[in-house]
């Protein structure tokens, strides 16, 4: 248990979960995207679903997607905020079965035309939880450093991206191996005890097989 834990996160309220949490899922897709958005389909699940018009879950979100903190008194503004930002955004619900029940799933498009996909969850005080990152399951929490490498599914790729790591001197926190099927796409999710340069990141991206990689730092 942490500080966090007994009095919770600095937010705009009303609630940790539905509104920090929320804010705090569309902040990281934001920075996911690595690009301005201009599109966002935003749907919310369960509890979300239910009361997050009254606790402003769809605000938070809207906020986070257009780079605003949880702790930005902005918040409630969100919506006239993303007409400034030419956010075209809409707001809708789904069923996720069995995914948590403050969880949401945001479809994003960059000016540059790629699209992100996300399903993320609102754990309770403020913390949140990555789940499906382009139609991948993952599992990180947005509190570190994160790096996401799409590869093909061969040997090799996790000892050529771990090896430019420990070449820049970055210390591997955790790190989590996924794939979609067999021989197909396989993820490396790679929280770090440090910031990845962007020029790591570009020589990542230009290795051979390597078909996409995704950043997110918690600054």
């Amino acid at each position: 248990m942490n500080l966090f834990d007994i009095i919770g996160p600095v937010m705009v309220g009303p609630s940790s979960s539905h509104t920090a949490g929320a804010a705090k899922i569309g902040n990281v897709c934001h920075k996911l995207m690595g690009e301005k958005i201009e599109k966002a389909q935003i749907y919310l699940h369960g509890s979300f679903a239910k009361t997050g018009k009254g606790h402003g879950t769809d605000k938070a979100l809207v906020a986070g997607l257009i780079g605003l903190d949880v702790d930005d008194i902005r918040i409630p503004e969100s919506f006239e905020l993303a007409k400034e930002y030419g956010l075209d955004y809409s707001i809708d619900t789904i069923d996720l079965g069995d995914a948590h029940p403050n969880s949401a799933k945001i479809i994003m498009y960059g000016v540059s035309g790629a699209k992100v996909e996300v399903i993320a969850a609102s754990l309770g005080g403020g913390r949140i939880e990555v789940c499906n990152l382009d139609g991948v399951e993952v599992n990180f929490s947005g509190e570190s450093p994160t790096l996401i490498v799409h590869n093909i599914d061969q040997p090799g790729y996790i000892t050529e991206v771990t090896s430019l790591l420990g070449k820049q001197g970055i210390n591997i926190a955790t790190m989590q191996l996924h794939r979609k099927n067999r021989g197909g796409e396989a993820v490396m999710v790679i929280e770090c005890d440090d910031e990845v340069p962007v020029e790591t990141r570009q020589e990542l991206e230009a290795q051979e097989g390597i078909m996409k990689v995704s950043y997110y730092s918690p600054k």
